[in-house]
């Protein structure tokens, strides 16, 4: 079977399992990315609660081996309990690089690849690079070998949570939780147990088919079983991704974004810098803005961020969707089981969600809307749109600056507008935000008419 140059994206690798994640392709990635950590090195791999990810799991060990790794195998696992295996010793052994095999909140079909290599992210150039050597390779043949050595990350995973939450103890409030049936409750339950938190679970019981709900707790409408469940018997709720590298906080008046998390986070922090994506709400870069912090817009994307706060030396950054990044008192990778716990630990220290969200200034946002295109055509209308804002229609509103960092955020009088290409899908992502509704929605009307121009000019 022929070997697809889409599946290597800008974070991960992604693809349809058997279609294009078959023995051929991801066994000749095991073997290049062995080759890339150095071959003679130590690789921890775990998966997700897809049925085909243990068979991926195989394939890739077996090109590993022929690269002369060490595989160590956790299991399943979640993604944030995947990364903290760069940061423990297995009876003398250290990992030099971690796979983590998964299709996160995409459908039960798709599955993948998150790589990390020393400890930082393997992504952008890295992947492509390692695409076009398999591509130039695609024909060679890598035997059957899954010699592996079973690892535990999750016990001292756990171990480290309970040590750092210890004060959360008999936490007061009743808690909800929403696994979506992926794999935060490999480990989150048995958090909860031992610090005899209140809680109720829905979904917890991984199962990658997904029976109850999409797991992907940006959209609305998965969250709408454990809204229930909040609104009748709770007094704050969490949802999280397949895989557990992102989450939903919601309590009786709020869905609380990313962003907004970002703003509730740093009121324990003194004066920290924060990474945000050209997602993020402008009321979150004036308002750490306004309390001494320093704010720092970048691009879409956990490997991008993750990078980014290495280079900066940033404590905190975050994503709209729910990605959220802690170097303060953490190691700087995104855990939405150990955001949970920072956000506990707020209220714990008396923090008024609610109160803190409804200070904030009030701004019309969209929520993330996604226009549909193609793999070819998406950045080549990003380039089209870059061209026609030099020469932009006479009733276009006014442009006061524009950010070209990720896509095209354009900043008017009153609010922003942004469209920017996904890097795991093949759409174009919009959103828009001002002081006035209407502004918002016009705002939205005139992009998305020169959207529309630039896939005609193509």
């Amino acid at each position: 079977m022929s070997i697809k140059k889409s599946i290597f994206r800008e974070y991960d690798i992604r693809g349809i399992f058997e279609k294009e994640l078959h023995e051929q392709s991801v066994k000749l990635i095991g073997y290049f990315l062995g080759q890339k950590v150095g071959g003679d090195k130590v690789v921890s791999i775990g998966f997700d609660a897809r049925s085909h990810s243990p068979i991926l799991r195989d394939y890739l060990t077996s090109g590993l081996n022929a690269a002369g790794c060490k595989v160590l195998d956790m299991g399943m696992v979640a993604t944030p309990v995947n990364y903290f295996s760069n940061y423990i010793d297995f009876n003398g052994l250290t990992t030099d690089a971690s796979v983590m095999i998964t299709g996160s909140h995409n459908p039960s079909e798709y599955n993948g690849f998150k790589m990390t290599v020393n400890k930082s992210p393997f992504f952008g150039a890295d992947i492509y690079a390692l695409g076009d050597e398999i591509i130039a390779n695609q024909d060679m043949q890598i035997k059957e070998n899954t010699e592996k050595t079973e690892v535990d990350v999750k016990t001292p995973y756990i171990h480290y949570m309970l040590d750092q939450f210890a004060h959360l103890k008999d936490f007061p409030q009743k808690i909800v939780i929403d696994g979506g049936n992926g794999v935060a409750d490999t480990v989150i339950t048995d958090i909860f147990d031992a610090l005899n938190f209140d809680y109720e679970g829905l979904y917890l019981e991984p199962d990658g088919t997904f029976p109850n709900h999409h797991p992907d707790p940006s959209v609305e409408e998965n969250l709408v079983d454990v809204k229930k469940v909040l609104k009748a018997n709770g007094d704050i709720a969490f949802a999280y991704d397949g895989d557990a590298d992102r989450i939903a906080v919601l309590t009786h008046k709020y869905n609380i974004k990313g962003d907004q998390m970002a703003l509730l986070y740093t009121l324990k922090m003194d004066k920290p810098t924060v990474i945000g994506e050209v997602k993020c709400s402008q009321v979150m870069y004036d308002e750490l803005e306004r309390r001494g912090c320093k704010a720092i817009m970048y691009k879409t994307g956990h490997s991008n961020l993750k990078v980014k706060m290495k280079e900066t030396g940033a404590e905190l950054a975050c994503e709209v969707s729910g990605h959220i990044f802690f170097k303060h008192r953490y190691f700087g990778y995104d855990d939405a089981i150990y955001a949970t716990l920072r956000m506990l630990e707020l209220i714990a220290d008396g923090i008024d969600l609610d109160k803190e969200l409804d200070a904030l200034p009030k701004v019309f946002s969209t929520e993330e809307l996604k226009v549909k295109t193609t793999e070819e055509e998406k950045f080549l209308i990003i380039d089209k749109v870059k061209e026609l804002l030099k020469n932009p229609p006479s009733d276009f509103p006014k442009i006061m600056s524009i950010i070209d960092v990720d896509g095209v955020r354009i900043n008017f009088e009153n609010g922003w507008g942004l469209v920017r290409a996904s890097n795991t899908t093949p759409v174009l992502v919009t959103r828009f935000e001002s002081t006035d509704e209407a502004l918002a929605k016009l705002y939205e009307e005139k992009v998305n008419a020169l959207i529309h121009t630039a896939k005609e000019l193509l």
